[in-house]
């Protein structure tokens, strides 16, 4: 197998990891390496379900990449004991390959990674904003309605 064969496959895992960490909201620290891993494991799985289910290398990219999102989801429930979705996916992971050294290098450049939790309360107003802003434009709201919610919720 030459150099470049190798480096297409690691390059290939790199992306089908990476976009599996993007998917899911949150972030996640983790090496480069396990990245790669999760990419690969993924595509390789995906591949063979494939060829098992259809006989052919069809759909073994989107498979490939599913397999890596349940890899991602897994990797953050089992190992790093957070949610896959919601509020809590949103803070910075406690534990997990490589979160410590993260830790440390958000400190060393005055960050405190548990600050980095956004506000549920926040959150919710946003969502709720959103909601608001969707019934205007619906016509449901009209603009005096609107901005008398819309101060209630500043007010809240």
């Amino acid at each position: 197998m030459s150099a470049s064969v190798v480096v297409s496959i690691l390059f290939s895992g790199l992306v089908t990891g990476g976009l599996a960490r993007l998917a899911i909201p949150g972030p996640d620290p983790m090496p480069l390496w396990l990245t790669i891993s999760i990419g690969l494991a993924g595509s390789i799985a995906g591949t063979v379900l494939g060829q098992a289910l259809t006989g052919s290398d069809a759909i073994s990219g989107v498979l490939g990449f599913v397999i890596a999102l349940a890899l991602v989801a897994a990797y953050r429930k089992y190992v790093q004991h957070r949610p896959v979705f919601g509020a809590g996916a949103l803070a910075f992971p406690e534990r997990g390959i490589g979160v410590e050294q993260q830790r440390e290098r958000l400190k060393s450049l005055g960050i405190d990674p548990n600050a980095l939790r956004p506000d549920p309360k926040q959150l919710e107003r946003t969502r709720l904003e959103a909601a608001l802003q969707e019934l205007h434009r619906a016509g449901i709201l009209d603009d005096e309605e609107l901005a008398a919610k819309q101060a209630r919720l500043r007010d809240e």
